[in-house]
């Protein structure tokens, strides 16, 4: 099927067997539109989850943990953005405005008024975690999770020697349908350099 068949098959509502098979979760919509319009108008219990930061490397050692949901008196610190390498605490989660606030992390007005600055939680590390009965438990859940699901696990050199020696090529080609373009996508065989110095 050709690209131009593909668009007026769209276009008419008349989508083949083959594009209704990819859709692999029912529940969950594929629109961009009413994925962001969940995302920003999501409930503040949904708000604490996406509002979640990266834990350390001694955090991740020792928890078996990636990330984990801000909260107040955490230790982070800012590892991109204008205020990289800024090292305070939590002091408040605003998960009206999908940001945090940090202790020192301040400017001041005109005035000579100060204001906080705030951070999106994706732009911090937590460095130490606020430890209260419930987060432990949490702790303990993801943890077992992941062991469950097996996550963490390296890729053994067996593994990688099963793959072929491919590259992937992108060609990317614009098609006469109202300014809508098409992707070419192939693999092609790494060609072998010959070492003449190198012993068969």
């Amino acid at each position: 099927m050709c690209i131009r068949d593909r668009y007026q098959r769209r276009v008419h509502g008349e989508i083949s067997e083959q594009f209704k098979e990819m859709k692999t979760h029912k529940e969950v919509t594929s629109s961009r539109r009413k994925q962001r319009r969940a995302h920003f108008s999501a409930p503040s219990h949904i708000r604490r989850k996406l509002l979640s930061a990266h834990l350390s490397t001694e955090l991740r050692k020792k928890y078996s943990v990636r990330a984990m949901p801000v909260r107040k008196d955490d230790e982070v610190i800012v590892v991109r953005g204008n205020f990289k390498g800024h090292k305070g605490k939590v002091t408040t989660v605003y998960r009206r405005k999908w940001c945090i606030y940090i202790d020192k992390l301040q400017k001041t007005k005109a005035n000579g008024a100060p204001y906080q600055i705030p951070i999106h939680p994706s732009n911090v590390t937590i460095t130490k975690l606020k430890i209260d009965k419930d987060r432990n438990d949490l702790l303990k859940r993801k943890a077992v999770k992941a062991i469950q699901k097996g996550k963490g696990e390296k890729y053994t050199v067996k593994d990688t020697a099963l793959t072929p020696d491919l590259s992937l090529i992108h060609i990317s080609e614009p098609t006469r349908l109202l300014s809508i373009s098409y992707a070419v996508f192939c693999l092609k065989k790494k060609k072998k350099f010959f070492n003449p110095y190198q012993s068969r």
